[in-house]
């Protein structure tokens, strides 16, 4: 079912590009966590690649301890712009200062492996983000943020933080995943040359690192959403993937 028409009163080019949460992929229950546990015996995961459930839910309910009954907006810089997954109220554009999106998230996993790894984008400190804020209506917060941590905090690699986010309808503070500093799979060091070569080459069950970035930028392009680095970063990716020769910018 489509979102109502008033969820996009102050972004309407969205209106149509939303993945409705009745037939998202990323809404899911902990049946999928039984899924991913048999594959992580079978291909031989380290130990430690999810949080364990009473941890994550721990963690929920600290994070939103006082605000399970007012409006709840959250940040989006990557997919959970155009598939949050969750009921929402309101859709509005956000620039969130002081993070920016990184490909700083190790992958060994779906769109990675352990010989070749790719990487995924997380929020890393850095000059600024666009993206887009979601309101989540009071009512819901409980049932849905459930949702949403399953999602975001399946393997404990991000933050959970409330931050200031400038929108053409005025501030907000909403709820951010950013990277965690101390998981191992954070990697700040890694060049633009690097990163780009490491998309370009790693594969995984879910198919190549590169698809992922690409799939980014093309929504991003298409939600007028803007993030040059981005799209430098795909460049140089789709050069590398072209093989030599290429013109890279």
């Amino acid at each position: 079912m489509p979102f109502p028409d008033h969820v996009f009163y102050h972004t309407p080019r969205l209106k149509g590009l939303i993945t409705p949460p009745d037939i998202s992929e990323v809404r899911f229950g902990l049946e999928r966590f039984d899924e991913l546990d048999q594959q992580a015996a079978e291909e031989g995961w380290p130990d430690g690649w999810r949080m364990d459930h009473d941890a994550r839910e721990e963690n929920r309910q600290q994070v939103l301890k006082d605000r399970m009954d007012r409006d709840l907006w959250v940040f989006g810089y990557g997919s959970l712009i155009w598939d949050p997954g969750v009921y929402v109220e309101e859709y509005r554009f956000g620039t969130l200062h002081g993070w920016r999106r990184s490909f700083c998230m190790l992958l060994t996993g779906g769109r990675g492996s352990h010989d070749r790894p790719g990487l995924m984008a997380a929020l890393d400190e850095g000059d600024l983000c666009h993206g887009v804020v979601i309101r989540i209506a009071g009512q819901l917060v409980d049932r849905e943020t459930w949702y949403m941590w399953n999602r975001e905090m399946f393997a404990g690699s991000y933050v959970p933080l409330f931050l200031p986010v400038d929108t053409p309808q005025g501030p907000v503070e909403a709820l951010a995943f950013v990277m965690n500093h101390e998981n191992f799979r954070y990697c700040p060091d890694i060049s633009r040359e690097e990163a780009a070569r490491m998309i370009a080459e790693a594969e995984g069950n879910l198919g190549p690192n590169f698809d992922y970035l690409d799939n980014l930028v093309r929504h991003l392009d298409e939600l007028g959403i803007e993030d040059r680095p981005m799209r430098d970063l795909h460049a140089l990716a789709a050069a590398h993937r072209a093989g030599p020769g290429t013109p890279r910018t």
